[in-house]
């Protein structure tokens, strides 16, 4: 009868393959990285650039295929932007209508301002486009230095050309890539980094990339990223309580 009275919190354990080495490395890091879409944001900034050009079904398709880690990133990037063809007036519109800044994963506020307050840096790395990301990354008080991300290209008249394929996030394996150059070019000993996709488990999988992965579930779980992130978790507030 005595074991009835154990609280359901103590039986719940933690997710992941090394939880207790992600929760050490994140004291111990110099910087974190993080996804944007579906991570700091609770919704796929391409998709919903998509749903407002009505090529939101197709797209869709698209993306989940990439994070599943089913289709290379760069060419579900390639095929997402050749349906989509968005203007700069119509990017502009959409960002008008729905601020991106405005569809903040809750928690992530004050995960941030939890680590700005302990002196690790944070950084941005997303497969998704610079001009959607640098409004989220002002209210959060991260520098438009720190973002790594695609970069839509306009000709003069706005018309849409593509994107620039010479950032590391637009080809396959370019977040990994990203978050090992900062650690040189940094200085970094110690670098986490935290997304809900496949793409993102990547940069703890090749040499000199992150130390630890911890993997976010709080608004699409991912298989594939469940199983083998060193900490799997969905609120970001057991992310502030490792740091304390």
């Amino acid at each position: 009868a005595t074991a009835l009275l154990i609280p359901v919190c103590a039986l719940v354990m933690a997710i992941g393959t090394r939880v207790e080495h992600a929760r050490k490395t994140l004291k111990a890091a110099d910087a974190v990285c993080f996804d944007v879409d579906s991570t700091v944001i609770c919704k796929e900034g391409i998709d919903e650039l998509a749903a407002y050009l009505g090529v939101g079904e197709q797209v869709a398709a698209l993306t989940a295929s990439a994070m599943g880690g089913s289709t290379p990133f760069h060419e579900a990037l390639a095929a997402r932007l050749a349906v989509m063809r968005p203007s700069r007036s119509q990017l502009s519109a959409m960002l008008a209508d729905h601020p991106p800044a405005e569809m903040l994963t809750p928690g992530i506020t004050g995960l941030v301002q939890a680590l700005t307050q302990r002196k690790k840096r944070v950084f941005l790395v997303s497969g998704g486009f610079r001009q959607m990301i640098e409004p989220v990354a002002a209210v959060l008080g991260i520098p438009k230095t720190n973002i790594f991300a695609n970069n839509l290209c306009f000709d003069a008249d706005g018309s849409f050309i593509g994107h620039d394929p010479t950032e590391l996030t637009s080809r396959a394996g370019g977040k990994a890539q990203v978050v090992a150059d900062l650690k040189v070019a940094n200085g970094f000993s110690t670098v986490v980094m935290v997304g809900d996709g496949a793409t993102d488990m990547e940069a703890r999988d090749v040499p000199g990339g992150a130390d630890a992965f911890i993997g976010f579930g709080g608004v699409q779980v991912r298989d594939k990223v469940k199983a083998g992130a060193c900490w799997f978790v969905t609120d970001f507030q057991d992310i502030v309580a490792a740091l304390e």
